[in-house]
């Protein structure tokens, strides 16, 4: 709901705050006072066009902002966090007598003098665009034709949905039921087109990918073999060099024919033999010379593997190289064609022969999918008709309360028809087209809502559709504007206590000029104008009981300060009391 809005050098209203609760909250005033200015400030906050000339005499700019207190995990908060904006975050057992958790988003719209206009979400910049998008969450407005919320076909099917789940417990599940067939029908159907329409394309992919997959079977890559290739290659090109390193080495170790002394092993084991002597006088040299037996033992071993070494390489030659070369060239064809290393190149081929099994089963394909959407298009005709039946029930049942309230509201002759046709083609919604219309009185054509309506005959059909509605509705608050024009006494009293009615599921901020519609509210807020040094100006003032008393007397006979007229006013708020 919104808890707070501020309003600064708009139309009359140099600076006023607003401070709102649940329930319902009227705004009265004098003609000419400023009444409108709050309806105005709302509509700027939800992103309607801005007008220069809404800016007060003198003033560079004019603002209204709003603070919005939601249930978290509201939608509307995803989406201003989208947009940048942050929101406070509250614990609903601190601040809410135990109740759940809530934020708190800020709402802010400037107007400038100049026409430039600059809207905030959270403290952050925003597009306008961001605050409409809100402000279908958030508030629902009634007064002008452009600003009824039910004015598109889609929001009148989804109110009328929401209607027919209450209504009938079994038709939320069976809509699920038809969406998820549907959606199975729309993924069969684009395939089958597909296979149809792109048969040409997929004929000549399934013989480059054959092309592709036989010349790499013809290579028959293996993994990792490209490195192991190329460090052969390394080798084979370095043979000499090899072949010399290994034999000196061999020879440093266990040759005689070394060049100097000894090799290396004999003099290992003519130091190990001298410790070995005189072992039993010190174990230190008893234990060097066990460790220089495993020197000698490790060092012939090398001697032996240099041997084998340099005898292999007499097997490798000029031949092997020239076959290594080959087979890395045809790798790197591979490796060029297809992926870039030869491991690439098989995940390739496998992921490959996958698809080309599927392109060669094209003609099996088609013939299954075609069962299969057939199938799904009977059955989502049986759905679809199960809907129809649901949503002509509904329909006639939503029609009737919302045609009794409108008899409540002094409209007697009117009546709302909710039009069920057929579509041209079936949606994920079903195949159903849905259009709210109005029929003024006995015999006259429905007209779509918003035409031929008075603002104020439209605020009340709007009232009457929104009151039964108000159970299943998601809007969190509802601004009504020009909702008992042209309507006094009963009529006056019915339009209050059902505002009221409404009021016990959504928080309601109503203008009236009616003491029979104030009478009925929470919290009333009086506009009052006030003229000097050339200027006029409103303030807004929350009234308290004898506030209340006093405004409503000046609603009822002008005369505030009459002990008559603030007779009639308590007497008018007792009633309003009981009648709630």
């Amino acid at each position: 709901m919104i808890e707070e809005i501020r309003i600064r050098d708009l139309g009359v209203i140099a600076e006023a705050t607003l401070t709102l609760g649940p329930g319902l909250s009227v705004v009265s005033g004098e003609t000419g006072a400023g009444k409108t200015m709050v309806v105005t400030a709302v509509g700027l906050l939800l992103g309607a066009r801005s007008d220069a000339g809404a800016v007060r005499t003198g003033a560079k700019s004019a603002s209204a902002e709003a603070s919005v207190r939601l249930p978290s995990g509201h939608r509307a908060l995803a989406r201003a966090l989208e947009a940048g904006g942050e929101i406070d975050e509250f614990d609903g057992g601190e601040f809410d007598g135990g109740g759940g958790p809530f934020a708190g988003l800020l709402l802010a719209r400037t107007v400038g003098a100049d026409g430039r206009s600059r809207a905030h979400v959270g403290g952050r910049s925003a597009p306008v665009g961001v605050l409409a998008g809100l402000g279908e969450q958030l508030v629902a407005v009634h007064g002008q034709s452009d600003q009824i919320r039910l004015k598109s076909s889609t929001a009148q099917r989804e109110a009328l949905d929401r209607f027919a789940g209450d209504f009938q417990q079994t038709f939320a599940a069976g809509l699920e039921q038809y969406r998820a067939l549907y959606r199975r029908w729309q993924h069969a159907q684009t395939d089958l087109d597909e296979l149809r329409h792109n048969g040409r394309e997929r004929l000549q992919e399934a013989e480059a990918l054959r092309q592709a997959l036989t010349e790499i079977d013809q290579v028959d890559p293996q993994v990792g073999e490209d490195d192991a290739l190329k460090a052969e290659s390394i080798k084979l090109s370095n043979l000499e060099e090899l072949r010399l390193a290994s034999q000196q080495a061999r020879e440093a170790l266990s040759s005689e024919d070394f060049g100097v002394d000894a090799d290396a092993t004999t003099l290992v084991d003519t130091a190990k033999r001298l410790l070995e002597n005189v072992a039993d006088h010190d174990e230190e040299l008893g234990s060097a010379a066990a460790r220089l037996t495993e020197a000698g033992i490790v060092l012939a071993d090398i001697a032996r593997d240099l041997a084998g070494y340099s005898t292999s390489l007499d097997s490798d030659g000029p031949g092997r190289l020239a076959e290594v070369e080959d087979r890395r060239g045809a790798l790197a064809v591979l490796v060029r064609k297809y992926a870039p290393s030869v491991d690439e190149v098989l995940s390739w081929a496998q992921a490959s022969r996958v698809r080309l099994d599927e392109l060669q089963d094209d003609s099996g394909r088609i013939e299954a999918l075609e069962a299969e959407v057939a199938a799904a298009a009977a059955q989502l005709a049986v759905l679809s008709a199960r809907l129809t039946t649901s949503r002509t029930k509904a329909g006639t049942e939503l029609s009737r309360r919302v045609s009794a309230e409108l008899t409540a509201l002094a409209m007697p002759d009117a009546k709302l028809v909710i039009d069920i046709s057929t579509a041209s083609a079936p949606g994920i919604n079903g195949a159903d087209e849905i259009v709210f219309l109005l029929q003024p009185h006995a015999g006259a054509a429905p007209r779509a809502l918003g035409k031929g309506a008075s603002g104020g005959e439209l605020s009340r059909v709007m009232l009457a559709i929104e009151v039964v509605l108000a159970a299943v509705d998601p809007v969190p608050t509802f601004v009504f504007d020009e909702v008992d024009a042209g309507v006094g006494g009963k009529a006056a009293v019915e339009i209050g206590r059902r505002l009221a009615m409404l009021a016990r599921h959504v928080q309601v901020l109503v203008v009236t000029h009616l003491p029979q519609v104030a009478a009925f509210a929470d919290q009333h807020i009086r506009v009052t104008k006030t003229s000097g040094g050339g200027f006029t100006s409103s303030d807004v003032t929350l009234l308290d009981d004898g506030g209340r008393v006093r405004e409503l007397a000046r609603m009822l006979a002008g005369q505030e300060d009459s002990a008559t007229a603030q007779a009639h006013a308590r007497e008018l708020l007792d009633e309003a009391r009981s009648g709630r």
